[in-house]
C-alpha cells in the first residue's frame, strides 16, 4: 500500500512538471497554457513552430535552453526522506541492555548538495551528499542523523528546456546517533529514480527527483530489500554553455544595409543610404561630389562624413564641431585660447602683462635693455611659462625728438630686443610678433620731459 501511494504521488508530480511538453509544438499552446513564449530579446512569438520555421522554433523558451554537451551543474536540494519500517540502520553496543532493531518515523527532512557533469547532452554523472534528521518510532522519540554520500549515472531526454531524466547509482547510507538510540552505522545502498529539470535561463534551473533508495532490511541475513523513498526539489547553476549568437538585425528590403542604417527601408539601394538610384542616372544637384540619392542635403555642398551636409557649427562661434571642444557653447573671442571653441576669461596674471609695460628701459638712443629691466621681464617670463598658449605682439614706441626714420628703426629694434630676451630665456620665438611705431602713436604730449618719457615705451598685446 505504501509503495503504491508513493508511486502514485510520483506520477502526479512528474505529470505536472512535464505538462508544458505535451503542447510545446501545438498551435495556440501559449494561449491555452497562459504562458507567452518569447524570443531572447523579449519579442513575443506565437503560433506553431512549423509555421514560423526552424529559427523561430529554436528561439522559443521551450527549445532555447535545452541541455548542451560539456555542461556542468552544481546545486542544492531539499525534500523528504521516507524511511521504510524495515530499514536496518543499527549498531549494537554490548555495554548496554536491551539492544535490538528500532524503526524510524516514516517522514524526515532531506537536504543536500550535488554536482554533475554531462560530456554529452544525453548522459552524465552526478555526486551528492546529504543529511536526513530522523527520529525513532519506538516511543522514545530519540533523534538520529541519517546521511548519504552517493553517485549515479543520469540519462536525460535533452530536447527541451524541460528535460525528463532517469538515474541509477550506488552509495553509502548511514546514521549517527547516541548509543542509546541506534548508535553509528553505515551500509551499502543502491538508488534509482525519475525526474525532470526545468532550465529557466542560461544559468539557472530547478529540478524534481523521485527516488527509491534500496537499503538493508531488518533480519539476520543482512540483504538489500528495504525500499526507502525520496522526493527532492532542487535549484542548480549550469556552466559550459556555448554563447548564444545575437539575433540578426532586420534588413527589410534585402539590400545588405540593415534597417537601422537604411534611409529607404522598403526600397533596395546602394550604400551608404540604401536608397535606389533615380531613373536616368545619378544626380549631384549641389556639386559636392555626393549624388542626391546619397545626399541628405542635396541643395547644400557638404562632405561625405556628414552624408553630404556641411560640417556643422552648432554654437555658431565659427569653429566647426569636429574642432570645437564645447559644441554647445560659443567661444569667447578675447585673444586667449580662441581656437578651442570654449567660453573663457583672460586670467588676471595675463591681464597684468597686456598694454603698456612699465619698467622696461633701454640705453639712450640704443636698443640695449638696461639691467634694471630684468625684474619686470622675469615676471612676464613666469606668466609666459605658466600659460603656454599665450601669444604676444610686442610694440615699440619712441618720443618725437630726432629724425623720424631713425625713431621708426629704433622702435622696431627695441621691440625685437625684448623678443630676443624671451627667446634667450627659453620661450619659443613663434609665440611673438614685433612692430615698431616710432613717434606716431604718442600717449602723452612730447612737449614735456614726463610726457616724452611715457611715450618711450613697450606694449604687449594678446594675439590669436
Amino acid at each position: 500500500m505504501r509503495t503504491q501511494t508513493i508511486l502514485g504521488l510520483s506520477t502526479a508530480l512528474l505529470t505536472f512538471t512535464l505538462a508544458p511538453l505535451a503542447h510545446a509544438g501545438e498551435p495556440g499552446a501559449e494561449a491555452e497554457g497562459g504562458i507567452s513564449l518569447s524570443s531572447e530579446d523579449g519579442v513575443e512569438t506565437s503560433g506553431s513552430a512549423d509555421a514560423e520555421g526552424p529559427k523561430a522554433k529554436e528561439d522559443k523558451w521551450i527549445h532555447r535552453w535545452a541541455p548542451e554537451p560539456m555542461m556542468g551543474e552544481i546545486g542544492i536540494y531539499g525534500g523528504v526522506f521516507l524511511p521504510a519500517n524495515n530499514l536496518e540502520l543499527f549498531k549494537a553496543d554490548p555495554n548496554l541492555m536491551d539492544q535490538g532493531f528500532k524503526p524510524f518515523k516514516p517522514v524526515a527532512p532531506d537536504i543536500g548538495i550535488r554536482a554533475g557533469f554531462y560530456p554529452i547532452k544525453w548522459v552524465g554523472a552526478e555526486l551528492e551528499g546529504g543529511v536526513m534528521p530522523m527520529r525513532l518510532d519506538d516511543g522514545s522519540d530519540a533523534s538520529a542523523i541519517g546521511w548519504t554520500v552517493r553517485g549515479h549515472a543520469v540519462a536525460q531526454l535533452a530536447k527541451w528546456s524541460v528535460t525528463p531524466f532517469a538515474l541509477a547509482g550506488i552509495g553509502a547510507l548511514g546514521v549517527a546517533s547516541d548509543a542509546n538510540a541506534v548508535g553509528n552505522d553505515v551500509d551499502f545502498a543502491l538508488h534509482f529514480g525519475l525526474g525532470a529539470k526545468v532550465f529557466i535561463n542560461q544559468n539557472f534551473g530547478v529540478r524534481l527527483d523521485v527516488r527509491d533508495v534500496l537499503g538493508f532490511r531488518r533480519g539476520v541475513d543482512s540483504q538489500l530489500g528495504s525500499n526507502n523513498f525520496e522526493i527532492l526539489l532542487g535549484l542548480y547553476y549550469t556552466f559550459g554553455r556555448k554563447p548564444r549568437a545575437k539575433a540578426e538585425e532586420p534588413d527589410t528590403d534585402g539590400d545588405g544595409i540593415l534597417d537601422k542604417d537604411d534611409q529607404c527601408v522598403n526600397e533596395p539601394g546602394p550604400a551608404p543610404t540604401g536608397c535606389p538610384i533615380p531613373e536616368g542616372g545619378p544626380v549631384d544637384s549641389d556639386g559636392d561630389g555626393i549624388y542626391d540619392h546619397e545626399d541628405k542635403c542635396p541643395d547644400e555642398p557638404g562632405v561625405a562624413e556628414y552624408d553630404g551636409c556641411p560640417i556643422p557649427d552648432t554654437d555658431g562661434d565659427g569653429i566647426l564641431d569636429p574642432d570645437d571642444k564645447c559644441v554647445d557653447e560659443p567661444e569667447t573671442q578675447n585673444d586667449y585660447e580662441d581656437t578651442d571653441g570654449c567660453p573663457d576669461e583672460v586670467p588676471e596674471e595675463v591681464k597684468a602683462f597686456t598694454g603698456v609695460i612699465e619698467g622696461i628701459y633701454f640705453d639712450t638712443n640704443k636698443d640695449t635693455i638696461k639691467p634694471t629691466s630684468e625684474k619686470i621681464l622675469k615676471k612676464a617670463l613666469k606668466v609666459l611659462e605658466d600659460f603656454p598658449s599665450v601669444r604676444l605682439k610686442i610694440d615699440g614706441h619712441t618720443d618725437s625728438r630726432g629724425d623720424a626714420a631713425h625713431n621708426q628703426d629704433l622702435s622696431e629694434r627695441r621691440a625685437k630686443s625684448v623678443k630676443k630676451w624671451f627667446e634667450d630665456h627659453g620661450i619659443d620665438g613663434n609665440r611673438f610678433e614685433t612692430q615698431g611705431f616710432g613717434p606716431d602713436q604718442p600717449i602723452e604730449t612730447n612737449d614735456t620731459k614726463d610726457g616724452r618719457a611715457k611715450n618711450r615705451r613697450i606694449e604687449f598685446k594678446l594675439i590669436k
